[in-house]
């Protein structure tokens, strides 16, 4: 089925009034305690914990988009289901993440957000929403129509030239912490940085996929990244598919780490870690990093 311009504007109102409810959700426990389980995931704590707003919080989410897959023949992946690769059939899928950084949710601070996107068979996302319940900021995209933070319209990330008194930001995992490559990577991000004209560098540990890659938005210069590993996990497509199409709209870098487009609807895992990510607020500085990338890699650093 074929969605029209006007098509797509209406699935994103009802992917925004999904994602401000399910926020609401998500901050009325925000400060209580939750009952947190474990589940099937990746290799990471992040990627096995779950607790009941997760799912209270799809619930909602549901609840709103699912008359759009019955009015629109669409199909439905999200984090807290089985996926039943529908997607696979179908010419759009809703890609869904109910609690993106439950992890930073359960350990209250801020970090967490609501993200729903809309992906085209090829992979191509559509629509990108991202809601951070903490301070209530709302970014959201639509294929061809640009990118908006809080109803502001914004053309790509406000990167002034290089100065003496400036830092370049990194951001990546909590868990990157304990990688055997922190110190090194420490030091290349250092040097990457002044070689390019900044300050030095800073390396925030913290937060979940969307609301990291978010950071590169509204902190440039600055990039999320995470190498790939042999390890199942590195997120999957339903932490990245909305801010995937937020990065398109504004024209900005989104890769995996050797600078290649995601495969945003796999045919197999859902998994990302074959690949990494990288969210860049400038080119030179996605470039940067892909070649950091490469040469770690020559050296046996990280898997590809």
């Amino acid at each position: 089925m074929r969605l029209s311009a006007d098509n797509l504007f209406l699935l994103s109102q009802c992917a925004v009034a999904a994602a401000y409810q399910a926020g609401q959700v998500i901050a009325n426990h925000s400060s209580r305690e939750v009952a947190v389980q474990t589940k099937q995931g990746g290799t990471s704590l992040a990627a096995q914990v779950v607790t009941e707003v997760d799912h209270l919080s799809q619930e909602v989410i549901l609840q709103n988009l699912l008359p759009t897959c019955a009015m629109f023949d669409l199909a439905l992946l999200t984090e807290e289901s089985p996926d039943d690769r529908e997607r696979l059939n179908k010419d759009f899928f809703w890609c869904i993440d109910p609690l993106d950084g439950t992890l930073p949710f359960i350990e209250q601070v801020p970090g967490y957000s609501v993200s729903i996107a809309l992906v085209g068979r090829d992979g191509t996302p559509q629509i990108g929403v991202v809601y951070d319940p903490v301070a209530r900021t709302l970014y959201r995209a639509v294929k061809g129509r640009g990118l908006s933070r809080s109803g502001q319209n914004i053309e790509a990330a406000a990167v002034s030239p290089p100065s003496s008194g400036r830092k370049a930001t990194f951001i990546t995992d909590k868990s990157f912490a304990r990688d055997p490559l922190y110190q090194t990577v420490s030091g290349e991000l250092e040097r990457l940085a002044k070689d390019l004209g900044y300050a030095g560098s800073e390396l925030v540990l913290q937060g979940g996929a969307a609301m990291n890659a978010c950071r590169v938005l509204d902190k440039a210069p600055a990039c999320y990244f995470k190498f790939p590993k042999p390890q199942q996990g590195g997120g999957s497509i339903w932490d990245y598919a909305a801010t995937a199409c937020l990065f398109n709209e504004a024209g900005l870098p989104v890769s995996d780490s050797r600078g290649r487009p995601f495969e945003l609807n796999p045919s197999g895992s859902t998994f990302m870690n074959h690949c990494g990510v990288l969210f860049a607020s400038d080119s030179d500085l996605a470039g940067r990093m892909v070649d950091l990338h490469n040469r770690l890699m020559s050296k046996g650093g990280v898997s590809s």
